[in-house]
């Protein structure tokens, strides 16, 4: 082996084969997402780029996370006697955050469908979905917003910091394991 994650191929020299491994136990995504993504993969073009899926999806996260910042700016919209945020504005992020998902769902399955699955695009994919789960937290926390009903700010920077670091535990396993657990990620 020569370092997490790869296969060495011996023949008249050593070559190095990056075979991305992680094990998903959460039966929403083993029963339900999987066979979805296994069937929206298949619509994409094989010349189109895993990370250009992978950037989209994180794009979609960061306009979500605009969009809720003109519509709430002071996460005040869920608190009795604010300006609520319109129906349809909840609509459009929900459906933008299942696209987002989606697409983080199918970018792997497209780079190991092309055989294009590389460690620089696993960092790529992992590093952007690190960001995303401060827009994605910063965004859900309009629901609950704040005030005497609502969530403090110091409880939404605990929830950041839960999220963070359950992403950070989980790929520092990965990188001692060569295998990245996924029990009930989120």
């Amino acid at each position: 082996c020569c370092g997490f994650g790869f296969v060495i191929e011996m023949r008249t020299s050593c070559k190095c084969i990056f075979q991305y491994s992680a094990v998903d136990t959460n039966p929403l995504s083993l029963y339900v997402m999987h066979p979805f993504w296994n069937n929206v993969v298949k619509v994409f073009p094989t010349w189109l780029a895993p990370n250009l899926i992978t950037f989209s999806g994180f794009l979609l996260v960061v306009f979500n996370f605009l969009f809720m910042a003109y519509f709430d700016p002071d996460f005040y919209a869920s608190a009795p006697d604010h300006k609520h945020v319109p129906d349809w504005v909840w609509i459009v992020v929900g459906i933008l955050n299942f696209i987002a998902y989606t697409l983080d769902g199918v970018d792997g399955k497209q780079a190991r469908r092309t055989n294009s699955s590389t460690p620089l695009g696993e960092l790529f994919d992992h590093g952007l979905d690190s960001w995303s789960c401060v827009y994605f937290v910063v965004t859900v926390y309009s629901i609950f917003g704040r005030g005497p009903t609502g969530v403090s700010v110091f409880v939404l920077y605990l929830l950041l910091w839960v999220v963070l670091f359950s992403f950070i535990l989980s790929h520092w396993e990965k990188y001692n394991t060569g295998i990245l657990f996924l029990p009930w990620g989120y």
